[in-house]
Order: structure tokens, then C-alpha cells, then sequence
């Protein structure tokens, strides 16, 4: 996995409510220093979660309505989506162990 494919409010449904694996969403922003701190540990998780989990992005910016729909404060949040339901969430940075052990107990 090369690069991490960012969705949208459209796409969302079918990329994340509907996967048959668990999937990891980065809510993030361009401008945001914290996101750019927890983007490389992002790139490493997916790696290293190839085949188990699915990993995503998404613009804050651009779609306002999933920030809204989900009660996003802040960015970067990190939540863990399994069978369409969010079980788990992270919001700020965090290192890489701490998301590992959030975030791995759901796969």
C-alpha cells in the first residue's frame, strides 16, 4: 500500500459502513500540525494492517457533514469502524503504540 485513498460524504457509505473488514478512518486537514505528526504513523498502521483492516482518510474540510454526523470536535480523530458501527475513537495526536492498542483489539 503506497498511498492511503481519502474518501468522501458519498462514498463514505459504501467504503465504510459497508466493508466486510473493519475499517480505520483519519479524519485530518492540510493545515493541521497534529495531523501531519500522526500521518506517517497512519502509513505504518496500514502497511502493517494490510489484508486485515482497511485504512482511509478524510478531508475535514471538505466533508463537513460526516464531522458533523459523527460529533467531530477535532482533528486529527481517529475512529475504528466495524460492521458499519464505530468502536472505537481517537481524537489528537497519539504515538504509535497507543493507537495500536486502541485500535488493534477490534480485528
Amino acid at each position: 500500500m503506497a498511498e492511503i485513498a481519502y474518501i468522501t460524504e458519498k462514498d463514505f457509505p459504501s467504503e465504510v459502513l459497508n466493508s466486510t473488514l473493519p475499517v480505520m478512518v483519519d479524519f485530518t486537514a492540510v493545515w493541521c500540525g497534529p495531523c501531519k505528526m500522526v500521518d506517517p504513523i497512519i502509513i505504518q498502521l496500514a502497511r502493517d494492517w494490510d489484508g486485515k483492516v482497511k485504512v482511509l482518510k478524510c478531508d475535514a474540510d471538505e466533508n463537513p457533514n460526516l464531522l458533523i454526523q459523527y460529533g467531530i470536535m477535532g482533528i486529527p480523530t481517529v475512529m475504528m469502524f466495524k460492521n458499519g458501527q464505530v468502536v472505537e475513537r481517537v481524537t489528537g495526536y497519539q504515538p504509535k503504540e497507543k493507537l495500536v492498542g486502541r485500535m488493534s483489539a477490534h480485528f
